[in-house]
């Protein structure tokens, strides 16, 4: 038995509105994408706009040019091994292949730099420039990157050699990782689609109070209430 059709009625009906909005975001009306694609796209590029971090890692890994270091790096299989050899030898390193295990040898500075230049081609989304460089997938170039200097990372502070351990940590968290991660995203300042976020944020209060307020009416409406 309705104990309040008004509230009850009233209720349902949001709850209705609610379920038709919810259809709609997973539509693929904006653009090709559902809500969700597009305010997920919308984000990323927003954040890649104040994520390029590149040129202040640039400067404190400079301060390694000159400084030789001397790791073991493991691959995966033979094929990453290779690949990855290449990637050092860019970098002016000496490299000792044996099985999926490389020797290196060589410049830290020059050999991050290489590692920054080729993130950074990433990042503006050239990534045809590191697949010509290296003659194979540019994506697989950074994963190599990211498993190679992680094992670098790992040998350095195994040699007490903590200060290089730290520069290498620091090109993968901010350089390798992030140009991986937003390749192909193009980036975008907040100030030019404020309108867009004030929007996102206020309709994601408004829609989260609505089916509360939904869901309250209706059990308003079959008689319950909540009471101290």
């Amino acid at each position: 038995m309705i104990a309040g059709k008004k509230e009850f009625y009233g209720g349902f009906g949001m709850l209705v509105g609610f379920v038709i909005i919810l259809i709609l975001i997973f539509s693929p009306i904006f653009k090709g994408q559902n809500g969700l694609e597009y305010f997920d796209d919308l984000y990323n590029s927003i954040s890649k706009g104040s994520a390029y971090y590149i040129p202040k890692i640039k400067q404190e890994t400079d301060a390694f040019s000159g400084k030789s270091v001397n790791v073991a790096v493991e691959m995966a299989d033979d094929a990453q091994t290779q690949q990855t050899a290449a990637l050092f030898m860019k970098g002016g390193a000496l490299v000792n292949v044996s099985g999926n295990r490389l020797k290196v040898e060589g410049d830290l500075g020059k050999i991050l730099a290489n590692c920054l230049a080729d993130a950074d081609y990433m990042y503006i989304n050239d990534g045809q420039a590191v697949a010509s460089k290296y003659g194979y997938n540019e994506r697989q170039v950074l994963f190599n990157w990211w498993q190679a200097l992680k094992a670098m990372d790992k040998d350095l502070k195994k040699q007490k050699q903590f200060e290089a351990a730290r520069a290498v940590t620091l090109v993968v968290n901010k350089a390798v990782e992030t140009s991986y991660n937003y390749y192909r995203i193009e980036p975008q300042k907040i100030s030019d689609r404020a309108g867009v976020v004030l929007f996102s944020l206020v309709f994601y209060v408004v829609y989260t109070l609505w089916y509360g307020f939904a869901i309250m009416y209706m059990f308003e409406g079959w008689g319950l209430r909540l009471e101290h």
